[in-house]
């Protein structure tokens, strides 16, 4: 075994592990599963999410989209395809609609039960009760969320579709690691995927956290997300070692569809269900900033 291929496997363990264990710390710790505690401890929560929501706002501007607009910018002209449409963008928005209708499909589904439940008698008397129908008006006012924001914000749908973007974006960052031919290559690029996807990890297990997500769908979206840059990497280490092409225009369309996804998640769920509750906006906003900020940085100085 050469040098080379000894760095790709230690840099693919490195990933998993690191992974793993950023991605396990929100979803292991009861401290973020209190969403009943008090004013502080949600205070803070809503902060740490306004954080997450700056680091996939960076991710998403900085990281996603950019490496896209490049690799299949790149991949176009070594076909020799001269288009004055828009190819990349309308790849990007395919991905974008796909998401919003299969979500529209989803929502409309839920709807449509919810009239048939409000049909059935209503065995709960209790307020404490989950059925929607049994809410009267003065507790849709005092609730803490409003309903809207509340339903579509934590539907598990789109917690879901936040980790199939994600998901994907890993293996090509993990197929960029696998496709080098230099060691010192490899290990600039894993250190820079590993200090940002240890953020980006930590604020996908906390939107899962806070989305409702039972126990141990969270733990397998975690390990699920944990193993896809190693996936790429050692699917770039096969073809690297069988000497194949790679089909790069396809993996290009597949970033794209990805980073659309991306473009809805972020900017019509994680971003608007902080900034839609009124209480402490300028702080909410400063942890955005932060945490785009350092995003930005890693971004800067890698």
């Amino acid at each position: 075994m050469d040098y080379l291929l000894q760095v790709k496997i230690g840099a693919l363990v490195g990933l998993l592990l690191l992974t793993l264990l950023f991605g396990f710390i929100p979803a292991r710790l009861k401290w973020f599963r209190n969403s009943g505690g008090t004013e502080s401890h949600r205070t803070v929560l809503s902060l740490i999410s306004c954080f997450a929501g700056g680091v996939f706002l960076a991710a998403c501007l900085l990281d996603i989209i950019p490496d896209y607009l490049s690799d299949i910018n790149a991949e176009l002209e070594a076909q020799g395809l001269e288009i004055s449409f828009p190819l990349p963008e309308f790849i990007m928005a395919a991905g974008f609609f796909t998401v919003l209708i299969l979500e529209r499909i989803v929502l409309t589904c839920r709807q449509v039960d919810g009239v048939h439940e409000e049909r059935a008698p209503l065995i709960q008397a209790s307020g404490h009760g989950h059925g929607h129908g049994q809410a009267t008006s003065h507790d849709l006012e005092s609730s803490g969320h409003h309903i809207h924001v509340d339903f579509q914000a934590h539907s598990s749908f789109r917690s879901f579709m936040l980790f199939l973007s994600l998901s994907l974006h890993s293996v090509f960052e993990g197929l960029a690691i696998g496709l080098q031919n230099t060691e010192s290559k490899v290990l600039e690029i894993c250190i820079a995927i590993l200090v940002h996807k240890s953020i980006i990890v930590f604020s996908l297990s906390m939107k899962l956290v806070q989305s409702a997500v039972p126990s141990f769908w969270v733990a397998a979206y975690i390990g699920v997300f944990a193993m896809m840059s190693p996936l790429g990497i050692a699917i770039g280490i096969g073809v690297v070692q069988a000497q194949l092409a790679t089909g790069a225009f396809i993996q290009a369309i597949l970033e794209g569809l990805a980073a659309g996804t991306f473009v809805y998640i972020t900017f019509l769920e994680i971003l608007p269900h902080e900034l839609n509750s009124p209480e402490k906006q300028l702080l909410k906003v400063l942890f955005i900033l932060l945490g785009f900020s350092i995003m930005a940085a890693l971004t800067f100085l890698g």
